[in-house]
């Protein structure tokens, strides 16, 4: 059976694309990808989609986008272009992800048939105790005086993740991959608009020297679009890599520096020793699979709640008729409150699976998630939901919500022989702790991701601090295959929690709506955390506030800035979409 979906020129529900007044015009020319055009003010993207035939990348930046591909053309795999998107993206777009940070992956390997995810998530010292950001008076932290300096910083696993991810399924030599970024770090660069808009708005970066160096002019303005950056630290750093592998990441001189960085903040320093990151092991998860209608859904496990929260949500809404309803009020109804009930069972439930029992086979069981559906009301909200009681558990521990993230990117690939990497990358908020390294990269600030509180009503919570330990995340890679186990869907988003909404979105709009990656990527943003029903400013769905709140909706209109990546094997080829809300583009063979 061919996949369930129209080809994309003669798609029947094409009126739904008009949804959106962030849908692309039209693919992008192959190899396009030069400096961003000044008409790019606003920081989406015009020519965001694409279509190939056997090859394609997608990701937050063009020139990211187009080091994959030439790494795919150059005979790489697709892991191999990751890395290579990976490593430009932390140069041109060093507000989100890098090698201070950390990542999760998912790979398929058609030729075995097997689906690996791969764990590269950032882990706190072992000096961390549970009470780490809390104040003297016993109060947990104002969140900015917590995320600036070395107090936050995890223990980074992206440069030991994207080696163990080329031992396994690379196929150009390590040091090729390097190339790309090498050439752009020591020759420069255009400041994209979202990056200078970034610098624009940040208070607090330009108190780091190096960092105020490289990003502001001499009298401290931050440098603006279409300025040349250029940044020889971070290509010596490559150089170093290339040749020495990780480890010249994790010992030497390196390491050092990233210890003397964390410790050496002058009021909020950290306590990451070398030993600390000596010890990073990057860890191979079961990838958690669930069943929607006709496909199967699969994402990263914990300490991620993405790929659970996802497959809650459509479990929830799969009784409904959501082709029939398309986007509007009542399909947004039915997501809204499955959300709910989804992020009131990732707030007790989800954890580092190391350190805290999870109950996945419970919380994605069948029945369980029929029960938690028959709680929907079609025609009312049932304002905040309380967690479930799911089957096969060990109990549970109150873990409260994630802070806000916006130091996040996503890559999606597919490469010529049918393997795929789905990697959605971080370094935690815009910027990270806002501590750059002399080696030319910014440090993540991924421990704010754990609960402030160690405790919640007498309880130890889940996602407390603890040695060792993995914060929970929501980042959400996506691989959805159909009926007979074809690869289909490529996916993920940056976002916070947020990702969870944003991804389970896409998958409708390919899944239930036949939308295109493109048209499914750019409709308006909608959900709920089981706090207000949210509904994304500027967008068709700010006119669908008024019915929402005749269900009992409290409803809350605001920016909704995703930056979704999906590929959607197709028939013909294959179809990208890239989040016009940013930078990013699909391009491919």
């Amino acid at each position: 059976m061919p996949h369930p979906i129209p080809p994309w020129r003669a798609l029947a529900c094409a009126a739904l694309i008009a949804l959106s007044p962030l849908a692309a015009t039209g693919p992008l020319a192959q190899g396009a990808a030069a400096d961003l055009a000044p008409e790019v003010a606003t920081g989406r993207s015009p020519r965001a989609g694409g279509e190939a035939t056997e090859q394609m990348v997608a990701a937050a930046n063009p020139l990211a986008a187009q080091a994959g591909l030439d790494i795919l053309r150059a005979g790489g795999s697709a892991v191999d272009a990751a890395i290579a998107v990976q490593l430009v993206l932390n140069l041109v777009e060093p507000q989100s992800s890098g090698l201070g940070g950390g990542a999760f992956l998912l790979h398929w390997d058609e030729g075995r048939r097997a689906l690996v995810s791969l764990d590269g998530r950032e882990t706190a010292p072992t000096a961390a105790t549970p009470d780490r950001f809390l104040g003297p008076d016993g109060a947990p932290m104002e969140f900015m005086a917590a995320v600036v300096g070395g107090r936050s910083v995890g223990v980074p696993g992206t440069p030991r993740l994207l080696e163990e991810a080329h031992r396994r399924w690379g196929r150009l030599p390590w040091a090729r991959l390097f190339d790309p970024a090498i050439r752009l770090a020591e020759e420069g660069f255009a400041i994209s608009p979202r990056l200078a808009g970034s610098l624009a708005q940040e208070e607090v970066l330009a108190d780091d020297p190096r960092a105020r160096a490289l990003f502001y002019t001499a009298d401290g303005t931050p440098k603006a679009a279409g300025a040349r950056l250029t940044n020889p630290a971070f290509a010596a750093t490559l150089r170093r890599l290339a040749a020495e592998g990780a480890d010249a990441f994790y010992a030497g001189a390196i390491a050092r520096d990233i210890v003397s960085t964390v410790a050496g903040h002058p009021t909020n320093p950290g306590d990451m020793t070398l030993a600390d990151l000596g010890g990073y092991r990057v860890v191979e998860r079961e990838p958690v699979c669930g069943d929607y209608r006709a496909y199967r859904v699969c994402g990263m496990g914990p300490p991620s709640s993405g790929a659970v929260a996802i497959q809650q949500i459509l479990g929830v809404i799969e009784p409904a008729d959501m082709a029939a309803l398309g986007p509007g009020p009542e399909a947004v109804h039915r997501f809204a409150e499955a959300g709910r009930l989804a992020f009131a069972d990732r707030a007790r439930y989800l954890g580092d699976p190391d350190f805290v029992a999870v109950p996945l086979r419970g919380l994605l069981d069948e029945g369980y998630l029929a029960g938690r559906a028959a709680l929907i009301d079609p025609a009312r909200s049932m304002g905040e939901a309380e967690a479930g009681e799911p089957p096969f558990r060990q109990g549970g521990r109150f873990a409260p919500s994630d802070g806000p993230e916006n130091g996040t990117s996503h890559i999606s690939v597919v490469d010529r022989d049918g393997n795929a990497v789905s990697m959605t990358t971080t370094i935690e908020a815009g910027f990270g702790a806002r501590l750059m390294t002399a080696g030319g990269f910014l440090l993540n600030n991924e421990l704010t991701d754990f609960a402030f509180l160690p405790e919640e009503e007498g309880q130890p919570v889940a996602n407390r601090v603890e040695p060792g330990k993995r914060p929970r995340s929501s980042m959400a890679p996506t691989l959805v295959f159909d009926a007979h186990g074809r690869l289909y869907v490529v996916a993920g988003s940056p976002g916070g929690s947020q990702i969870i909404g944003f991804v389970a979105k896409t998958l409708v709009g390919i899944l239930d709506w036949g939308l295109d990656p493109q048209a499914a990527v750019d409709l308006p943003n909608f959900g709920s955390r089981n706090g207000p029903t949210e509904l994304e400013a500027g967008t068709e769905a700010e006119g669908w506030a008024a019915a929402l709140e005749a269900l009992g909706h409290e409803v809350s209109v605001a920016e909704m800035t995703s930056g979704i990546q999906a590929i959607v094997v197709t028939p013909e080829g294959l179809a990208g979409g890239a989040d016009s809300r940013r930078e990013g583009v699909a391009i491919g063979d």
